[in-house]
């Protein structure tokens, strides 16, 4: 089985930064020097070869989304590239200890996507509660500008890239890559219309790419070390490592880097340490709380994209909320659906209403108000949050939880109504 691990192995114990030197001294910055001997393209092509994909929920592959820059002298300047680290996705922390522990790793991710696509300026947004995050970017950001890995003449070539922190204001919606842009701009976090997309007109209507922290991450070791070693470090056709997180009632809550492909079953079991002493594994959300759940019978599933998405859920984040038999499978489902329509912008009546009236229905059952019938609404009113019929993900994830809820749980939502009461409260 494949060991290294990229992303986490520099980071160092006790929780402080790895400076400048200590990150150069274990190589960093040679991916940099390498992509410079190169063109934009080339290095564009090496990471599409590479098999590299969204780290941040979607799995786009991340080369294909830079190809889609207009390139060459006649394309629309300033270009712009942006790191989303904006990471409000409940139960998800993986952003945050790489930002933390390796700062100089990001920056250096940025500047290559921005080399890629020939980008003139970079922004890192960041979600205003990592003030950790903040302090040992900005001090990193500086460090590179002094060392001569930002500004103009790159490592005396012709390559120059400016590079700015902004600390979001807050909410969900920011997440979102054209939600993002919006809030960058000074406006409300609603998300665009698509077409057109932002790689063609993003950012004050520039070009533009969005990537996330930990897909940023990785672009460093595959440009120093190359594509065949990157799907090398896999165990399935998804290359690359996977940054996996569990919380909820395991006995080790934590993130470790895994092959990607690393079972249910293993990072639960092994990483996780099982279940704690006197409860019984569930369920789990696989990718965060925008995911389906997916229970026992799919513990040997392998976290990788297309796996998860064959067992009825998405790898998301690859970092799960694990449900126990001691906790209630409606109490949670009802808590997630608050969150989602207390972070909907609004935009589009799906998403604000449906969800609203979802929260209303999941508290009376919780609370021993549910009537027969309120099961059949909510997966009525589920169908209006499916892809396609709002201007963002935030619904159609949403939709997930409660639908699978539904599926896997539905006798415990009956029992709510039928007895009139939340078992688990007495």
């Amino acid at each position: 089985m494949p060991t290294e691990k990229p992303l986490t192995q520099s980071i160092p114990a006790g929780g402080e930064a790895l400076s400048l030197q200590g990150y150069e001294r274990l190589g960093g910055y040679q991916g940099l020097r390498r992509a410079l001997q190169m063109t934009p393209k080339q290095v564009q092509e090496e990471v599409t070869n590479s098999g590299l994909r969204g780290r941040g929920g979607a799995g786009f592959p991340t080369g294909m989304k830079w190809s889609f820059t207009p390139m060459g002298a006649d394309a629309p300047r300033p270009k712009y590239v942006v790191a989303n680290a904006d990471e409000m996705e409940p139960g998800t922390f993986k952003d945050r200890y790489l930002m933390e522990g390796n700062p100089h790793q990001l920056i250096e991710g940025l500047i290559l996507a921005g080399f890629a696509i020939e980008a003139d300026v970079a922004f890192i947004f960041i979600r205003g509660e990592y003030k950790l995050s903040q302090e040992r970017l900005a001090r990193a950001i500086t460090e590179a500008y002094s060392a001569g890995y930002l500004g103009r003449n790159i490592l005396s070539s012709d390559y120059a890239l400016e590079m700015y922190l902004h600390v979001s204001a807050g909410r969900y919606m920011c997440g979102e890559e054209t939600g993002l842009l919006n809030a960058l701009e000074g406006k409300r976090a609603n998300p665009r219309a698509k077409p057109p997309f932002p790689q063609v007109s993003g950012l004050w209507g520039k070009p533009t790419i969005v990537n996330n922290v930990e897909t940023l991450a990785n672009v460093p070791h595959i440009l120093e070390k190359g594509a065949k070693w990157f799907q090398g470090l896999s165990l399935t056709k998804d290359a690359g490592t996977k940054l996996y997180g569990a919380s909820g009632k395991v006995k080790r809550p934590g993130l470790w880097e895994l092959p990607m492909g690393t079972t249910i079953r293993e990072i639960l079991e092994e990483h996780a340490g099982g279940m704690r002493d006197g409860v019984r594994f569930r369920g789990v959300l696989p990718g965060g709380a925008s995911t389906d759940f997916l229970v026992e019978e799919h513990l040997d599933v392998a976290m990788d994209y297309t796996s998860v998405q064959k067992a009825g859920s998405r790898l998301g984040t690859g970092t799960m909320i694990v449900l126990d038999d001691q906790t209630c499978p409606v109490g949670i489902t009802a808590n997630l659906t608050h969150f989602f329509a207390q972070e909907s912008c609004g935009w589009c009546t799906p998403c604000w209403s449906g969800l609203k009236w979802a929260t209303k229905i999941l508290d009376a059952i919780e609370d021993g108000q549910g009537r027969p019938g309120d099961l059949d609404k909510l997966s009525y009113l589920s169908t209006f949050w499916s892809p396609g019929h709002t201007f963002c993900a935030l619904a159609p994830g949403a939709a997930e939880p409660v639908q699978s809820a539904l599926k896997f749980f539905r006798d415990d939502f009956e029992r709510h109504i039928h007895e009139k009461r939340c078992s688990w409260r007495s």
